[in-house]
């Protein structure tokens, strides 16, 4: 009896642990003049073999309530129809140069679209990404409010059932950045799929030339804001900011959060990593149910996990749309978790590199030649 209270109080505690992480942070809709008088608002994409991607990107920003001053597409590299769709929008393209020693490649990317931006305020963006039509002008004037730079974690759509297998990171990356712990973390990271900062701020940290060497570009960028004395402050997109991550195939989602799974864990506030160790560790347990139902253990664990799919289902509405099945296996998506970790571990502790965009990048920050 006291190993079920025991068990009973675990997924309680995972329970609770999950509602003090999540803020319902969202980007608020507003409508008007987000750009002030004579203001510059440069759009700036880089793109790597995002065909599939960026026309849809490319016309949510077609379709703005508020029409950016400019747009650059920075083709990294790309090997497939990627300048192409932009040329087709009648963007700014820039051709990447080599990647140089020192550099990964997207922050690569993004340094030279800002060489090349006239704007006085940035929105960088990656090329998955979806914009309602209100987007730029809220992000502008949500901004003007809270000073600073801003990120938003996008909502996420998925198609097929592998992307669907994103649901356990994508809820433990929104605990990360909606924690109220990270409030006065001073290595308080920014989410890279969208960032909105002025020219003034951004120069001033440096940009992304101040951490042209890191894997986790976004993360260490936000603490160079914070180190600057620059506020940093991080929001949820759904109804205004979206993406779709991984339509390639799940080597690609496995490559994806292998990168960073296991160095981003450092950055985080310890109050953070232990309420997110107490929320998985509980929902570990809960997916005992499927191994021990028939013993006397079957009710409890079949309750922690009831008690998780609820929890998960509430959750979800604000962090994307994983179709119905998931949530109820939740399971799957926890052992898929699982799996990206031991990647992601395997990666930096014996190869010493991570895959991404079909480049080999060491822990380090240098390209594998």
């Amino acid at each position: 009896m006291g190993l079920y209270l025991f068990l009973y109080l675990l997924f309680v505690i995972g329970i609770l642990s999950g509602i003090v992480l999540f803020r319902k942070n969202q980007v608020p809709r507003s409508v008007g003049a987000g750009r002030q008088a004579g203001a510059k608002l440069s759009v700036i994409i880089p793109a790597r073999n995002e065909e599939k991607n960026l026309a849809f990107l490319l016309e949510s920003l077609r379709a703005q309530s508020l029409q950016p001053h400019e747009i650059i597409v920075v083709d990294d590299g790309s090997q497939d129809r990627t300048r192409d769709v932009a040329a087709g929008f009648g963007v700014t393209i820039v051709q990447n140069p080599p990647l140089p020693p020192g550099w990964t490649g997207k922050t690569w990317a993004v340094w030279n679209g800002y060489l090349h931006a006239s704007g006085d305020t940035f929105v960088f963006l990656d090329a998955d990404i979806r914009l309602s039509p209100y987007a730029l002008d809220s992000l502008l004037q949500l901004r003007s409010r809270t000073g600073g730079v801003i990120s938003v974690v996008p909502f996420h759509h998925t198609e097929k059932f592998y992307e669907r297998l994103a649901l356990i990171p994508n809820i433990l990356g929104v605990f990360a950045f909606t924690s109220p712990f990270e409030r006065r973390n001073l290595r308080k990271g920014l989410y890279g799929s969208c960032i909105l900062t002025t020219r003034q701020d951004y120069e001033q940290v440096g940009g992304h030339s101040s951490i042209r060497s890191e894997i986790l570009d976004d993360l260490n960028l936000g603490a160079k804001y914070m180190e600057a004395g620059i506020d940093v402050t991080n929001f949820i997109g759904r109804g205004m900011v979206s993406f779709r991550m991984y339509p390639h195939g799940i080597k690609s989602e496995l490559q994806g959060f292998g990168k960073g799974a296991v160095l981003s864990t450092a950055k985080l506030s310890p109050w953070t990593i232990v309420l997110i160790a107490l929320w998985f560790i509980g929902l570990l347990c809960s997916a005992g149910t499927f191994f021990l139902w028939n013993t006397p253990w079957g009710i409890p664990l079949l309750a922690g996990y009831l008690l998780y799919m609820a929890h998960i289902g509430y959750l979800i509405k604000n962090v994307g749309k994983f179709g119905f099945v998931m949530p109820v296996l939740h399971i799957l998506s926890t052992i898929f978790f699982l799996v990206v970790m031991l990647y992601s571990a395997y990666q930096v502790m014996f190869l010493g590199h991570v895959m991404w965009k079909d480049r080999a990048v060491d822990v380090g920050g240098h390209r594998e030649p």
